[in-house]
């Protein structure tokens, strides 16, 4: 996986592909977050774990968005936000619509 310091050095999210050998990797990752929060269907989730046997470079940002991750977790665990916020951002949430190509190749 990665290094301790990794995310200390400021690791950069890749734009584009990141291994010019596996051209789908920008696509990998643009679904890493979705894949870590377990919102994936079973066969993108399929694709997704195949790209990252397959590829060293990916799994190594996704080690990197997995540790994130956990550390979002730690950090803001028992922190409730304030029922106001939160009823505003229910209203806003209510209010955006999100449109996403499906396909992952």
């Amino acid at each position: 996986m990665t290094d301790d310091n990794e995310l200390e050095r400021g690791c950069q999210v890749p734009i584009g592909p990141i291994d010019p050998d596996h051209q789908d990797c920008s696509t990998v990752m643009a679904e890493v977050w979705m894949l870590l929060d377990g919102e994936t269907t079973p066969e993108t989730r399929e694709k997704l774990r195949h790209h990252l046997d397959e590829c060293p470079a990916c799994l190594r940002q996704y080690g990197v968005e997995e540790r994130v991750k956990k550390l979002i977790a730690v950090k803001c665990a028992g922190e409730k936000a304030p029922e106001t916020l939160r009823a505003r951002l229910r209203i806003e949430i209510s209010r955006t619509t999100i449109v996403r190509e499906t396909g992952l190749f």
